[in-house]
């Protein structure tokens, strides 16, 4: 008959082996999990960059494609329009009398499109949550955060106003003939 203290060892013994296989088990489930991580972070920025080149083309872009001159020092010369126009999808000029919004990104433009619709429709400003919905977007954070960086980004630059934290309308300025778009 075995001993009380030889079935511990050998029940300890099987205990331990099985710890051992689960923990094996834990770090091949880990490391299979961060390659589908990266995998599916991969398949989201492909997602993404598909959307932008799939997305409408504005031709007058190809237009608004000029490299800005830099007078050189002591001369005070006027540059044209058409020197002053940002690359598309670079930048976000400030905003001054007579420049369109095709300057913009196609994002940027759908942000300033629907206020201008709302502006048209007299109905009040707009969060970035209401503007993933209307745009389709899911609302989590990322997508949330990142349109309300393009519509801060917008403020600063005098397309848009932010009266309240968080509600986005046109600029005073945007509110002309044709309503910013």
């Amino acid at each position: 008959m075995p001993s009380v203290v030889g079935l511990l060892e050998q029940r300890e013994l099987g205990a331990r082996r099985r710890v051992d296989e689960l923990r094996e088990e834990a770090d091949r489930v880990q490391a299979e999990l961060a390659v589908a991580e990266r995998e599916w972070q991969e398949w989201v920025i492909a997602h993404s960059r598909v959307g932008e080149v799939l997305g409408p083309v504005d031709e007058s872009e190809d237009h608004a494609r000029t490299e800005r001159s830099v007078p050189a020092q002591g001369q005070a010369e006027e540059a044209s329009p058409a020197s002053r126009a940002a690359k598309p999808k670079s930048q976000v000029p400030m905003w001054r009398d007579g420049l369109d919004a095709s300057v913009l990104s196609m994002d940027y433009q759908r942000i300033l499109r629907a206020l201008a619709d709302r502006h048209r429709l007299r109905q009040g400003p707009l969060t970035c949550q209401e503007m993933a919905v209307m745009f389709g977007l899911d609302v989590v954070p990322a997508k949330v955060e990142a349109l309300r960086s393009k519509a801060k980004r917008l403020v600063a630059r005098g397309w848009l106003a932010e009266r309240q934290p968080g509600r986005f309308t046109l600029a005073q300025n945007m509110t002309g003939s044709d309503g910013g778009s």
